[in-house]
């Protein structure tokens, strides 16, 4: 590890936060419309302050149309009258922050919703004005502009006239590397860093405390918008996780002027104030150069979630994500879910290799609900013991599963449509959460969730939880309050020797193990702090049967 002591953040509470992400329109509905707002999550604080979280990360709540759940944005300083006010976000953060609790909310700069008043401006002004040089709008007659795809299925460009109408517009296109409802932003242009900087002092004023940036690494395009090598059908590698080969609009040199930019204003506020990139990108080298001292705090470890369940890959995913983020001195965060990917108890369900990256459909093969679920809690049980941040996803404390056999013809993943209906998409990590087993909704809301619930969640539900020792929503407890007792996120890593698939590692006078071979033993004595099923400490030795870890306080 490289000498880090002269960056200006070694000290700063994100670099070892425990966030947990919340997605606002399925955690909590205060109301009878089936959507979770700010109240609902207000009314939810003193529960994640239980469970021992540092921060919560919010997905979109601005005012939108919804093409893609609130990643099409249509005002960047307002709240959707479906979450709430203004009012209900100060709120938010106030009751957040007594309970000592940060506050860290989505900004997506790549895109707006075609609802946002400049691209209403752009298509009125007509072409070649200055109101269409805040996007990318380019002339090409018969074909599009290139071959782009869009990553959400078909192709990334549309015809303006067939918005417009006007005659003047034919042969015009307009670029969006996601829906046809989020055109991109040309990042050339200086009113769009002078928005995005407003935009940030807006949120710093009301005591945010950070972003997280959606989808860092796609707002520079490559100079003259050259033909992608993949063609038009990238989402399919994306689906698989080909990431070797970025194309002509990802991980452009030119997105790191805009973060120091941001860091600048961020830095009117304090260090505290955090950025962290949403940035699939390979290899980790480059992943690291979003994360240099005058840039961006974190990156999600993609590299790590993506990490098949064998014990050799995963160490050397740790090692050189260590290596690359230490050499800029970051540090690294650790994550096995999101609103973007397929659960991580559901996941872990399947044999090694079996992808799922698609999403799951009723038609598709059925995971192994409880070896899923064995796995998930001891691949958390074994991030949580690694030094550096973490970031959980909503509901997977309480061992939920996707929902893997929703009807198609209640899906709303853009993704669903934009493939003719071939790819599932992410609908099924999306479901409302399950609070009272006997409540109606499962206690998220009177009105009918956006996304129907399974009956499964009865039983998963957190009141049931909370009374049950043994339950994920306990284990998770115990988990973060015994990583805070012993402050593993601010420790080292010490591998120690152990077979090929057991992982070992010393962080302080912790010993954290995972086993996802066959059952072995560790000779070290001393007391479990925290363990899953298969894992205990008898007689001088740790023991751990398949797909099972421990944390051991060393005599």
């Amino acid at each position: 590890m490289t000498d880090t002591a002269m960056r200006p953040d070694m000290d700063q509470w994100w670099r070892s936060a425990v966030i947990y992400q919340v997605y606002p329109r399925s955690f909590a509905d205060s109301g009878a419309d089936g959507l979770g707002d700010l109240p609902g999550i207000i009314s939810k604080l003193d529960y994640l302050a239980k469970l021992g979280v540092d921060a919560i990360w919010i997905s979109p709540f601005y005012p939108s149309p919804q093409a893609d759940a609130g990643y099409d944005v249509a005002n960047y300083f307002d709240i959707n009258p479906d979450y709430g006010t203004l009012a209900d976000y100060d709120k938010l953060v106030a009751r957040a922050h007594a309970l000592g609790m940060k506050v860290v909310i989505d900004v997506v700069p790549n895109h707006s919703s075609s609802e946002h008043e400049w691209f209403k401006e752009a298509l009125a002004a007509g072409p070649k004005s200055p109101e269409r040089d805040r996007y990318i709008f380019r002339y090409s007659e018969g074909e599009a502009p290139n071959n782009w795809g869009s990553m959400f299925g078909g192709p990334a460009w549309s015809k303006v006239d067939q918005l417009t109408g006007k005659e003047e517009d034919r042969g015009w296109w307009y670029l969006h590397l996601f829906d046809p409802k989020q055109p991109d932003f040309n990042w050339e242009n200086p009113d769009v860093h002078e928005l995005f900087k407003k935009y940030l002092r807006f949120w710093c004023e009301r005591g945010t405390d950070g972003f997280r940036v959606d989808v860092a690494h796609g707002l520079v395009k490559a100079e003259g918008l050259p033909n992608d090598a993949i063609g038009p059908d990238r989402w399919q590698s994306e689906a698989t996780g080909d990431q070797t080969d970025l194309g002509p609009y990802y991980d452009q040199d030119g997105v790191h002027e805009i973060y120091r930019e941001w860091r600048k204003v961020l830095d009117e506020f304090g260090r505290d104030r955090m950025l962290v990139a949403e940035a699939w990108v390979e290899p980790l080298s480059r992943t690291a150069r979003y994360v240099r001292e005058d840039e961006m705090s974190q990156a999600f470890n993609f590299a790590y979630l993506k990490a098949p369940w064998d014990g050799p890959q995963l160490r050397q995913v740790i090692d050189l994500t260590r290596a690359e983020f230490g050499k800029v001195g970051a540090p690294v965060t650790w994550v096995l879910s999101n609103h973007d990917v397929v659960r991580h108890a559901t996941r872990l369900g399947y044999e090694v290799g079996h992808d799922t990256d698609s999403g799951i459909s009723a038609r598709d093969p059925q995971p192994n609900r409880e070896l899923g679920l064995r796995r998930a809690l001891a691949a958390t049980t074994f991030m949580l013991g690694l030094p550096g941040g973490a970031y959980l996803y909503q509901g997977e404390e309480l061992g939920l599963p996707e929902h893997t056999t929703l009807d198609d013809s209640a899906r709303q993943d853009p993704t669903w449509f934009r493939t003719g209906k071939k790819i599932p998409g992410r609908d099924g990590c999306r479901i409302p959460l399950p609070w009272k087993h006997d409540a109606k909704n499962y206690g998220f809301g009177t009105g009918t969730p956006w996304l129907p619930q399974p009956k499964l969640w009865g039983e998963l539900a957190v009141d049931l939880q909370e009374q049950d020792p043994a339950s994920p929503l306990s284990h998770y407890r115990h988990l973060l309050s015994q990583r805070r007792a012993f402050d593993l996120g601010k420790g080292e890593l010490a591998w120690q020797h152990s077979p090929e698939q057991l992982l070992a590692f010393k962080n302080g006078n912790i010993l954290v193990a995972l086993n996802l071979g066959e059952t072995a033993e560790l000779d070290f004595a001393g007391e479990a702090v925290v363990a899953t099923a298969g894992a205990s400490v008898e007689g001088g030795k740790v023991r751990l049967e398949r797909d099972s870890a421990i944390w051991v306080h060393l005599n």
